[in-house]
């Protein structure tokens, strides 16, 4: 018999695979190294500017805290900008003003009744609790040079990505699969050439005989034919189901508003209660769309986003949340330069997001007041959204869910008390939920 030689050594196709597998590990490794040189690249940050008498930096919490609601340091809010006040007024001076400015107005100091003037006759509260070191503290901050880009400490250092080494991990794990795959292949390739020159050198002769086509085959197998017609039906009317059921379910809505209003940036940074905006979800059927002057309750005197534009919850930049800011001046007819209002208002066309059918009642005073639901139950995780979203689905299914594992909160209310006392003995429970006491009957939720 004659002997069939493999020419293709394995041993040559292994040495290949590991040098390729090497090659592909070392560039792997040298992007996972780049990221930490970048980190370790020093952040140089600008040096901090001389300081007068004071700390700047506690200067810096006094202002924040008790300055910052009228005053800016370089634009003028209530107040006018205090960014290089002490040059402009003697220390003595000012520690007066900052203590009691109407004493000094009523004295008929001219500086003071100069200021009061320039400032539409807006009266500052009074300090006497600050001390000289507390207000020289508030100057030294307030002397402090504008730093480059706006706000921020100074350079920042490059901000690493921490999930690079994870990304070159699954890169390299994704590299040896296909490695593998590709040996699984070339080994294949291989026994198959290696059975054929076994099958010649044995005088075996492979002949190719003709096949049925696979569809003539299909076609002429009766049974198969049928099982297919009767998934398919099976298949398009579930489809069709799922897509009839869908319609008037807007769940994912996230229509464009007219002003951009990060519910991330208020409600999840800032904290602020969705019941201050939406206050009457406390007391009335609809949770109500917030005037204008809801807004001007804060936006009065911030003018600018004052937030960090690398922070995580910030999705645009400093420019284009001012530019919103600006927008609600516009229609509310506010003017910051002037610091007062023109007159002159313009409608905002908010875009309504959760909208039920006329024949569906719902009543938030009933869910937020007297059941305690909070308002991510409903809205789902409000203060994570840049742009306001519908989270729920808001059907049927979902509400009669909700009523039949949600137990009915009866503290501190007398008339569910009693409700809830006779038809816990009549169930035998001493929980109830809001389906036990009717909360799926039809007429609860429809007219």
């Amino acid at each position: 018999m004659k002997k069939v030689g493999n020419h293709t050594s394995f041993s040559r196709i292994l040495l290949f695979c590991l040098a390729l597998s090497l090659s592909f590990s070392l560039t792997s490794f040298a992007q996972e190294t780049a990221a930490p040189a970048a980190a370790e690249a020093p952040a140089g940050g600008a040096a901090a500017p001389a300081a007068g008498a004071g700390d700047p930096v506690k200067g810096k919490e006094l202002f924040n805290s008790l300055c910052a609601a009228c005053h800016k340091l370089d634009a003028k809010s209530t107040g006018p900008a205090l960014r290089g006040v002490a040059d402009r007024h003697d220390r003595a001076w000012i520690y007066k003003w900052v203590h009691n400015s109407s004493e000094m107005i009523k004295s008929g100091d001219p500086a003071a009744v100069k200021l009061f003037a320039e400032n539409n006759n807006s009266v500052m509260t009074p300090f006497p609790q600050l001390s000289e070191g507390d207000i020289d503290n508030i100057m030294a901050y307030t002397s402090m040079p504008i730093e480059n880009g706006g706000g921020g400490g100074g350079v920042k250092a490059p901000v690493v990505d921490p999930n690079a080494n994870g990304g070159s991990s699954n890169a390299l794990i994704l590299g040896a699969l296909i490695l593998v795959l590709g040996v699984l292949i070339v080994m294949l390739v291989l026994v198959n050439r290696t059975l054929r020159r076994v099958a010649a050198s044995n005088g075996v002769v492979i002949v190719d005989e003709p096949r049925l086509s696979l569809w003539k085959a299909y076609a002429k197998n009766q049974f198969l034919v049928l099982v297919t017609v009767i998934l398919l039906m099976l298949a398009s009317s579930y489809f069709l189901y799922g897509y009839l059921m869908q319609i008037g379910v807007d769940q994912g809505y996230e229509p464009v508003q007219p002003i951009h209003f990060s519910h991330k940036i208020h409600a999840g940074d800032n904290g602020i209660d969705c019941k201050y905006c939406h206050s009457s979800a406390r007391v009335s059927k609809a949770s109500g769309i917030p005037s204008l002057n809801v807004c001007m309750n804060c936006h009065k005197n911030i003018a600018e986003f004052q937030g960090d534009k690398d922070s995580l919850y910030v999705d645009h930049s400093k420019e284009f949340y001012t530019g919103e800011i600006k927008k609600l001046y516009n229609a509310v007819g506010w003017d910051a330069t002037a610091q007062k209002y023109t007159g002159v208002q313009k409608p905002v066309k908010w875009v309504r997001i959760h909208n039920l059918p006329d024949f569906v009642y719902f009543n938030h005073s009933q869910h937020v007041t007297v059941a305690g639901v909070e308002c991510q139950t409903c809205h789902g995780p409000v203060e994570k959204m840049e742009v306001m979203r519908q989270h729920s689905p808001l059907t049927m299914g979902w509400c009669i869910n909700c009523h039949r594992t949600t137990d009915v909160k009866v503290e501190g209310n007398e008339y569910y008390a009693k409700i809830h006392d006779e038809l816990a003995k009549k169930y035998g429970k001493d929980k109830l939920t809001a389906a036990d006491m009717g909360g799926t009957e039809c007429g609860k939720c429809h007219y």
